[in-house]
């Protein structure tokens, strides 16, 4: 085993490998078959399918054969909607960067996280300590807070529960009362500040991106030190932002 590969679940690669078995040629598999085609006990491979079939990456048909299951097809649905998402951002960001000159960043919601679809650096040379593909807290960044504002209730109830609210500084809002009054409040404005609650000294202010049924598919959020980020110039960010969003809509109707 190489270097690359000594240190992964085996598990994981072992399941991985069963997959790639599923081809447009072969598109069923019984399991001695699989583990034969393999080189897996025959044990292992049905411990591995019967897995892969509980967490609906895989079905059975009616001859007790494993087939793909729609889980792959709705991850797969995903990676070319963020893919979409990524592609169509672009320009925008690149031109509100260009107009405000601080840095932009486009994301959604996932797995209660902000999940940075894309990034445009401001061109003023600060750099803010995000990669396209990580993740971020959502209750104290204002991309995060635009995401969680436009849930269904009953979804930032649960979003509550799950989520414990850690200070990050000593404007991180920790109370979960006051966080949903705070979420009320921009979904009544539609956009959203974070005043130094994730990071001491930088400020950011998000508005949400719009499908063409009136849900919030996206966010952006524009960042910049508090020194340069001036509340005076809210108005003129949102219509700047806006712009952006708007322009992203369209691209993708």
């Amino acid at each position: 085993m190489n270097e690359d590969v000594k240190d992964l679940n085996l598990s994981v690669v072992k399941a991985f490998t069963l997959l790639d078995a599923f081809t447009m040629d072969k598109q069923e598999w019984g399991v001695r078959e699989l583990a034969i085609k393999k080189g897996y006990n025959k044990s292992t491979t049905y411990r591995l399918l019967n897995t892969l079939e509980s967490l609906g990456v895989l079905q059975k048909n009616d001859n007790d054969k494993y087939l793909l299951g729609l889980k792959l097809f709705e991850l797969g649905n995903l990676v070319a909607i963020h893919k979409t998402l990524r592609k169509y951002s672009r320009t925008p960001l690149e031109n509100i960067a260009r107009e405000i000159k601080e840095t932009v960043h486009f994301g959604v919601l996932d797995k209660n996280q902000v999940l940075y679809l894309n990034k445009t650096e401001s061109p003023q040379g600060l750099k803010v300590s995000t990669q396209i593909g990580s993740y971020q807290k959502a209750y104290c960044t204002a991309i995060g807070k635009v995401l969680l504002a436009f849930l269904p209730e009953q979804k930032i109830a649960e979003y509550l529960k799950v989520v414990s609210l850690d200070a990050c500084t000593e404007n991180t809002i920790t109370n979960p009362e006051t966080l949903q009054k705070e979420l009320q409040k921009i979904r009544a404005q539609e956009y959203a500040l974070d005043m130094e609650e994730l990071e001491l000294g930088l400020i950011c202010i998000a508005m949400p991106v719009y499908n063409n049924r009136g849900e919030v598919i996206a966010s952006i959020s524009v960042s910049g030190p508090s020194s340069r980020f001036k509340l005076e110039n809210i108005e003129s960010y949102i219509s700047i932002i806006k712009k952006g969003a708007q322009a992203i809509e369209a691209n993708m109707h």
